[in-house]
């Protein structure tokens, strides 16, 4: 055996280095992404963070604000439903009914939708009805599957758009796609450091000042602010626009769509035809069904027979449809039951049980409904609101780091710089190759991301091809 052979049992030199030497050249690759990143997306992520702020308080502001609509004194005894639709349906003759949310608790109203010219389209007029006396409290626009009112709906929409339509989505998808990257990259940045003690990766330093402080305070609430931000990046990008498309595509290939009630009659009773149960946007109305009709009262009678109770929202038949009623409790555990009632008699002719989705179905559900604010109620208002804080921080600080980073000669002119160009050459090829590959697939998976991200090498080319020209021309 040669005397520069490794001996058996001994792993060979290099194979023992090449996880340290794959880190060392990782990790300025890491900075150089988290820097340029920070500094080109950060205005993004902190106006979805701002607007997310917002959005997550308003629930409280709109129980506040719209309180003569969403409360009543408690009467003694309920009026029947129907008399509570005919009263919201008297007060707007112009409207057409398309769904009724029930009173669902003591001093709640009843809300009436309807399509209204009186209103946008896509959006419903809904009407609040005194559930013990029929009498109407007012009127406001709805928005969406969740009933959101003008404020929360104007807050929602400019945090997804910035109210400026198909081209605001872009800057939502753009933060939601970059979100997840920073947020890990950092994570695996934080981690990487050398400290004092392992307190001081979960808590910032102290005794430090400057840069060091700075960034202790930014890694450390990063830290305990990384999960959620994932998930929030994670469920943003399944309303995105190019993303969203392709986790479509993914979980529908999975069998994880999210299977919903059919409300079709049977031949001769209708058109026939999936109903598919939006609120408001189902184009199910009170004028659109023709023949036998038990009323909303026994269809909900006969919904609350198989289980489907509490707060619910009721869809009206349709040419060829029937009632769909639906559980909308979205708080854990939720309670998302739906049958279809066949208007001529009242029989249930469909069941949809929540226990019964997709184990990636219900996965959606929980990661949409924890990003909306309305899965654990106001616990899930205040960790929405915590995780907006952290994130409007850490810009914060990852700004006033680069500030830091200034060279002290030029203090009042210039800026922190990123890590040098040239560590991707130092990487070897086993790990350069399968990180390579890995980047295009996510780049193609998440377009936004990809097309950023040659933007930022395009600019990185740029600004390294005139720093040479500059240091010729000196030269």
């Amino acid at each position: 055996m040669s005397a520069d052979a490794p001996s058996k049992g001994t792993a060979p030199e290099s194979d023992a280095s090449t996880a340290p030497e794959a880190r060392g050249a990782l990790r300025p690759l890491l900075l150089r992404l988290h820097f340029y990143a920070g500094l080109l997306i950060a205005p993004l992520l902190l106006l979805a963070a701002v607007s997310g702020l917002l959005y997550s308080l308003s629930f409280q502001a709109e129980t506040f604000l719209y309180r003569d609509e969403l409360r009543v004194p408690v009467g003694e005894r309920s009026v029947p439903l129907s008399a509570q639709v005919d009263a919201a349906r008297a007060a707007h003759p112009e409207g057409t009914v398309t769904a009724v949310w029930p009173s669902y608790e003591d001093g709640a109203t009843t809300r009436v939708l309807m399509t209204s010219p009186t209103v946008e389209d896509g959006t419903s007029l809904a009407v609040f009805v005194d559930p013990y006396t029929a009498a109407v409290r007012g009127e406001l626009a709805s928005y969406g599957s969740s009933g959101a009112l003008p404020l929360r709906a104007w807050l929602s929409e400019f945090h997804a758009d910035l109210r400026l339509g198909e081209l605001g989505r872009h800057y939502s998808e753009l933060a939601a796609s970059w979100l997840w990257v920073v947020a890990l990259g950092g994570l695996v940045l934080w981690f990487g450091r050398r400290r004092r003690t392992n307190r001081d990766l979960f808590r910032p330093e102290r005794g430090t000042r400057g840069r060091r402080r700075t960034l202790s305070r930014h890694g450390s609430v990063g830290l305990w602010a990384v999960t959620g931000l994932v998930l929030l990046s994670a469920t943003g990008l399944t309303w995105s626009r190019y993303a969203g498309e392709n986790i479509d595509a993914v979980q529908s290939q999975l069998g994880g769509s999210t299977p919903v009630v059919s409300a079709a009659l049977a031949p001769g009773g209708g058109s026939g035809g999936d109903h598919e149960g939006h609120e408001g946007h189902g184009g199910g109305s009170d004028a659109g069904h023709a023949g036998a009709d038990v009323g909303i009262d026994n269809a909900v009678a006969a919904a609350r027979g198989y289980g489907v109770d509490g707060r619910i929202s009721v869809i009206l038949p349709a040419d060829g449809a029937g009632y769909v009623v639906k559980e909308t409790d979205t708080q854990y555990p939720v309670h998302l039951d739906s049958v279809a009632v066949d208007p001529a008699d009242g029989s249930v002719i469909d069941r949809l049980r929540f226990d019964d989705y997709p184990l990636l179905a219900k996965l959606t559900r929980y990661g949409i409904d924890g990003h909306m604010g309305v899965l654990f109620g106001l616990a899930n208002q205040l960790a929405l609101a915590a995780l907006m804080v952290a994130l409007i921080l850490l810009i914060a600080w990852g700004y006033r780091m680069w500030w830091q980073r200034r060279p002290t000669k030029e203090r009042t002119l210039s800026a922190g710089r990123p890590m040098p160009r040239g560590a991707w050459r130092k990487a070897p090829v086993t790990v350069l190759l399968p990180l390579a590959a890995a980047t295009a697939l996510v780049g193609w998976f998440v377009p936004m991301l990809g097309i950023s991200l040659l933007v930022f090498l395009a600019i990185d080319i740029a600004l390294g091809a005139v720093s040479k020209a500059l240091a010729r021309a000196r030269a």
